[in-house]
Formats: structure tokens, C-alpha cells, sequence
């Protein structure tokens, strides 16, 4: 079954779907023991949205997952689906499905069987049990397979069968948990594609759970970072990873340069800061940043560059800061500059490569080069 991919005018629009909440989490928080693993987390998300739960391990992602399903019951606070308090109603009587890594089938039964299974437990009748198995399977692109066992099957295809197992059941909600995390790279980055087509296609709202940030920006509407219990930032892909809110989440998503700095002036939504050397930029703030003292300023090594690129005069207008080059590295689709600035502070720039003849940097270590900053790509963080 081929699925467009939609319109960036869709995606905004599936994006405003928050106003209709699918799911919603007020305040839930669980403890085990002395042990708090989720606290007070609050939550909406849309129906037919596809939200990941991102952190590191031992984050609350996947216990949060667990509640939603029923596996595990909040400490205290509130989880309702389309309106309706889940909060004591065991999992065979959500209207979720949930997808493990380990997929879980049964060896002793058909592909066929295992997508069937809950279809048999709720009653259904065999005729339309067989049409919906069949339908189930050709959405997952697995038509065909019917009468082989799990052990007969690919990994990858294991894992259309578990999702297959969980789609014929028609949720509102699919619970994933890192359920691509025993996958090959090449397998995984194709399932990844497959996962967000499937979720517009079906149009059940998806929560899945990662540690892998790509993964998390690959397949993502909204993207809702966790550390040590709590939600550290909700928001799509483009914002978690331009306009991080504080040190977490911009060292957590993709390469950053993180350089201490005191703040010198505040001028509306830019900051005047001191980098520890003495030189003066211009950046963005966000909210919680600090007004005065000491604070850290975050930017993207592809949002950086180097003066001899811009010509002479190039980037005049905007921040720039004098050092050393350390270091050229040739990584294939980019080159790699690492700057050393006067108070041994190390600073990252990235450039795209687009041929042998553009791959060359003249200068050698240890020469004075300045890099540019954009103020708009670069930003004041709350700590």
C-alpha cells in the first residue's frame, strides 16, 4: 500500500489537531517507593498525532507509555482517552494497542494467527476476522505471508507483523515502544518512514518512545523531551531543535557548541553577552534565560561560519569571534573545522561538502580564523 507523504500544509494542519485531544495527562505522577519515575507530568496530545516521548534512560518515557496503556496505575493525577478517565480500566478495556520491541508474537501460531488473536478474543466473527487480518497485513505491505510461523520471517518483517497485530484491532491509540530498537540502521530508517506513513493512513493518534534523536526528528508532529521524570520541552521537531529552551535539551538534540558566557545587556527578545575571552555577541534570549551574570549560549555548528568563506567583508553585520584552527576533518557529506578561541574554549563549524573542489580549507593549524554568527542562530539558554 503506497501512502503520500502530506503537504507541508497538511502537517500544519494535523499540528492544530491538539485541539482535539486524543490523550490527556493531568498531573500524573508514579513512584516506586522512594523513587518518584514520573512527576507530575501534564499532557495533550492530539488525536492522529504522532508524539514521541524522547529522553535517556531512566527518563519516565516508558513508564509514561506503560500508564497510558494500563500496564502500570499513577501514583496520583489523571489520564483520560477521547475524554473518557483511564485511570482504573485495565488494558484490554483501553481503546490502545501497544507495540514492544521485542514484538511478542506467538512462534507457535501463523502470521495470520497472531494478527487474528485479539480479533478471536473480543468475538469477532471468522469471515470478517479473515477480511480485516488481510487488510491489516496489505497496510503493513506484508500481504502474502499468511501461513508463515514468526521464525520463518525477516526482523523487519516480525515487526510488521506485531504492528499488523496491533493496527486490526482499529485503536484510537498505538502505544510504541522503541519498537525499532532491535533493527539493522538500514532497516530502521526505512521502518521509520513506513511508521509515519502508517499513522497518516490510519489515522490513530501514535505515542512512541525513543532515546534516538533522529528517530525522534524523523517521525515526529511533536516532540516531548524527558529527563529525571518531567517534560523539559513540548514542541515540534524544527523548534525542539532550533530554538532549544535550556542546556538539556540543546546538548540532548543533535551537535551543539555550549559556550559560557556573562550577560551583558538584555535589549527586548536579543541579549548583549561577554564569551569569556572578552569578545561581545548578539543572540537570542528564551524564557527562564538569565538577565545578568553567568549563562551559557548554544549554536549549531551548521548555523556557523568561517570568515574566508563570506569574503573579506562578508558577515560584517553579524557576530564574530577570533581564534585558532585547530583542526580540518573531512566526515564525507561535511567538513569539520574545530576553532580554538583565545581562552582555550573550543568551538565546532560545520560545512556541507558539494565536491572535491570545495572540500579544501588553505588555512593550516594553529592560523587565525574568525567565525560568524548569525545572532538569530544563536541562543541564550535557561539553565
Amino acid at each position: 500500500m503506497s501512502v503520500a507523504v502530506p503537504s507541508p500544509s497538511t502537517s500544519t494542519a494535523r499540528t492544530a489537531a491538539v485541539a482535539q485531544p486524543g490523550i490527556e495527562l493531568r498531573k500524573v505522577r508514579k513512584s516506586f517507593g522512594e523513587t518518584v519515575a514520573v512527576d507530575e507530568v501534564s499532557l495533550v496530545v492530539g488525536r492522529g498525532e504522532f508524539l514521541t516521548l524522547l529522553g535517556p534512560s531512566g527518563c519516565g518515557k516508558t513508564t509514561t507509555l506503560r500508564m497510558i496503556g494500563g500496564f502500570e496505575l499513577p501514583t496520583s493525577g489523571e489520564i483520560a482517552i477521547d475524554g473518557e478517565t483511564m485511570n482504573h480500566r485495565p488494558p484490554h478495556r483501553r481503546p490502545v494497542n501497544t507495540v514492544f520491541q521485542n514484538y511478542a508474537l506467538f512462534p507457535h501460531l501463523t502470521v495470520a494467527g497472531n494478527v487474528a488473536y485479539g480479533l478471536e478474543m473480543a468475538g469477532v466473527a471468522k469471515a470478517e476476522r479473515q477480511r480485516r487480518v488481510a487488510d491489516a497485513l496489505e497496510m503493513v505491505r506484508l500481504p502474502g505471508v499468511e501461513n508463515r510461523r514468526p521464525s520463518e520471517l525477516s526482523g523487519g518483517q516480525q515487526q510488521r507483523v506485531a504492528l499488523a497485530r496491533a493496527l486490526v484491532n482499529r485503536p484510537a491509540v498505538l502505544l510504541l515502544d522503541e519498537p525499532l530498537g532491535a533493527l539493522d540502521l538500514k532497516l530502521r530508517k526505512a521502518m521509520q518512514v513506513e511508521l509515519k506513513q502508517l499513522n497518516r493512513a490510519v489515522g490513530a493518534t501514535f505515542v512512541y518512545v525513543t532515546h534516538d534523536q533522529e528517530e525522534a526528528l524523523a517521525m515526529s508532529d511533536r516532540i516531548a523531551v524527558m529527563s529525571a521524570g518531567r517534560v523539559l520541552q513540548l514542541g515540534t521537531p524544527e523548534e525542539i531543535y532550533e530554538s532549544p529552551r535550556n542546556r538539556f535539551v540543546a546538548d540532548f538534540i543533535g551537535q551543539t557548541n555550549l559556550l559560557p558566557v556573562e550577560v551583558v545587556a538584555i535589549e527586548g527578545d536579543r541579549a548583549r553577552v561577554r564569551v569569556s575571552g572578552g569578545q561581545i555577541l548578539t543572540c537570542r534570549t528564551t524564557a527562564g534565560a538569565p538577565v545578568a551574570g553567568p549563562a551559557t549560549l548554544a549554536v549549531r555548528p551548521e548555523r556557523l561560519h568561517l570568515r574566508s568563506e563570506l569574503g573579506e567583508t562578508g558577515g560584517l553585520a553579524w557576530n564574530h569571534l577570533e581564534g585558532t584552527l585547530a583542526e580540518t576533518i573531512y566526515l564525507g557529506t561535511h567538513t569539520q573545522w574545530v576553532v580554538e578561541l583565545p581562552d582555550g574554549v573550543s568551538i565546532v563549524v560545520h560545512r556541507q561538502n558539494r565536491g572535491p573542489a570545495e572540500r579544501g580549507e588553505s588555512l593550516g593549524p594553529g592560523e587565525p580564523i574568525a567565525v560568524v554568527i548569525d545572532p538569530d542562530a544563536a541562543t541564550l539558554l535557561a539553565e
